[in-house]
């Protein structure tokens, strides 16, 4: 067996040629793209959890999958995988920059912050409409610095899952984050 064909591909255009037409990849991408994309915001809502948007989580993983795919020469060639790439990376700009320009939109994909208590008193109905239990939210005010419920004038979910907290009495609070932990 000659070394080159082990080493070396016999036709390096099957790398670079489109194995699909790149109307019919960018129409194939924008339909599961969308689908997704709806289909995350109606169930996990708010469930990423401060790290980033749900819509990059999406495209992180489906690009690594893509691009997988391109390198490992399963179905697409690497110029499809390209063209998949950037076909992601083109709607996740447009549904920013549309979100960014049109307040309407803003509030489809993105939720509106959510307040979980007010002046002390735990919301149970928004506690339930995100699935988040109460030792849940205890968490995350712990992580705030505060201690219970009752010492939160307002604790608010934001659109990326993070909780916000503004404690009723700011200068106790502070002194407590400002206290070394033993």
């Amino acid at each position: 067996m000659d070394w080159r064909k082990a080493v070396m591909p016999d036709d390096w255009g099957k790398i670079f040629a489109f194995d699909t037409p790149i109307v019919e990849i960018f129409v194939r991408i924008t339909i599961v793209y969308f689908f997704l994309v709806l289909l995350l915001r109606i169930t996990l809502k708010r469930q990423t959890g401060g790290t980033t948007s749900l819509r990059d989580i999406l495209v992180l993983v489906l690009i690594a999958d893509a691009v997988q795919n391109g390198m490992a020469g399963q179905y697409t060639s690497v110029t499809d995988a390209l063209v998949i790439a950037a076909t992601l990376i083109f709607w996740a700009f447009v549904l920013d920059w549309v979100g960014y320009h049109s307040p309407a939109l803003r509030r489809v994909l993105q939720p509106p912050p959510l307040p979980l208590i007010r002046e002390g008193k735990v919301l149970e109905p928004s506690l339930r409409q995100e699935l988040l239990t109460r030792d849940d939210l205890v968490a995350q005010l712990r992580q705030q610095g505060v201690e219970r419920p009752e010492e939160v004038r307002l604790a608010v979910m934001e659109s990326d899952g993070r909780v916000s907290v503004l404690p009723r009495d700011p200068k106790k609070h502070q002194q407590q984050q400002d206290r070394p932990v033993a």
